[in-house]
């Protein structure tokens, strides 16, 4: 019988591998994701020309039923949640069920319901941005494009339309600005100052790429002494990227690692993107699976999204006829949101797992229930 790996062997290989981070963090192996196949010159073809409210009533006549998995922190708030009821105002005859869980739990539900033959969503709203390049490989999504697909910066649309991003998420650091006073850290870098042991609290790395890859950039950028000065900080690590902002605005710590936020806001919290210094941004990708039941109303859905009364509502676009709000530019012109490096990274999945077992070394293993709650194999059937 062929002998596994030791635990103890694979997390020292993984430390190994992963103190020789250098430019890997940002760029995936050549050989970590299979090639896609070339696209036609024109995708899937010309822009829908429906609006909304045609959308809509042919939606409704399609049954009027809609099934989204969307990955999120929490059931009932949080993004998800708000394009929950964002959506069903809007279209009130549209008996929507949208089911938020972790983003990775949510590609292994429907990848067990293709396997099975019990395929429930019409629509994945996912952080795994790899599961789409894979999916769209395997033949699973509908070539689709919305209205305003050709306004997508490019960045953010899969050129022969399986996919489209529907918004941008960051991730950083931030403060309670009136805790932190006049010494407020100011980059990253100020995080490891003594000053600030047992103020910091953080979602675990181990347990969400998303945040797995802004403490890759860390590590990256500033060295792994950093991160174990971190590490002695004693910072209170949770499950969900939500809980590092609740920790500072329920005054439980000052400062908040791996979370999101508005760049705007300077009171109560301060949300950190300094110059020069490393955080993360990504499109949150969205698709229409080829064997939904609805796909009327999934595209719909994916029409609303993109649309620029929705689009107006974020701090950022994925469209590049929508400025952002004043004092800030386009993600896409921020190279420190290494928006490039997060789809990269996500694509070689050994690194991901190099890197989990990595910090897991540094910080304990993940302990807590899923944020979101357990939702089955097949919620929303």
């Amino acid at each position: 019988m062929t002998s596994l790996p030791s635990r103890r062997r694979l997390l020292a290989t993984g430390a190994g591998a992963a103190l020789g981070l250098g430019t890997r963090a940002a760029t995936a192996s050549p050989a970590a994701a299979a090639p896609a196949p070339a696209a036609s010159a024109h995708g899937a073809g010309s822009e829908e020309t429906r609006t909304l409210d045609e959308l809509y009533q042919a939606a409704v006549a399609e049954g009027g039923k809609l099934v989204i998995y969307a990955g999120g922190d929490l059931a009932n708030s949080g993004s998800g949640a708000g394009a929950r009821t964002a959506f069903r105002q809007r279209f009130p005859l549209i008996d929507l069920n949208l089911i938020v869980d972790y983003s990775k739990y949510h590609d292994v539900r429907v990848d067990n319901q293709f396997a099975t033959d019990t395929l429930v969503p019409d629509v994945v709203q996912l952080q795994t941005l790899h599961d789409f390049t894979r999916w769209k490989r395997q033949g699973r999504l509908l070539q689709y494009k919305p209205a305003g697909f050709s306004k997508l910066h490019k960045k953010f649309r899969d050129p022969d339309g399986a996919w489209v991003a529907g918004m941008v998420i960051a991730f950083s650091y931030l403060y309670d600005v009136a805790a932190a006073g006049a010494d407020a850290p100011q980059t990253p870098l100020d995080l490891v100052d003594p000053r600030w042991k047992g103020a910091i609290a953080s979602s675990y790395p181990h347990d969400d790429d998303a945040v797995l890859y802004l403490y890759a950039l860390y590590a990256e950028t500033y060295g792994w002494d950093w991160i174990a000065g971190l590490a002695a900080q004693q910072p209170q690590f949770a499950r969900g990227s939500f809980s590092p902002g609740a920790a500072v605005a329920n005054k439980e710590k000052i400062i908040g690692v791996g979370a999101g936020g508005n760049p705007l806001a300077t009171t109560p919290t301060r949300w950190m993107m300094t110059d020069g210094h490393p955080f993360m941004a990504w499109g949150q990708r969205i698709a229409v699976l080829k064997q939904a039941a609805n796909p009327t109303a999934a595209k719909l859905y994916l029409n609303w999204q993109l649309s620029t009364e929705r689009q107006n509502s974020n701090s950022w676009s994925v469209r590049t006829d929508i400025a952002p709000p004043a004092g800030l530019k386009p993600i896409w012109e921020y190279p420190n949101a290494n928006l490039d490096g997060f789809p990269r990274f996500m694509e070689d999945r050994a690194q991901v797992e190099r890197l989990k077992q990595t910090f897991a070394l540094y910080f304990g293993e993940v302990k807590g229930d899923p944020t979101p709650g357990w939702p089955g194999l097949h919620p929303g059937a």
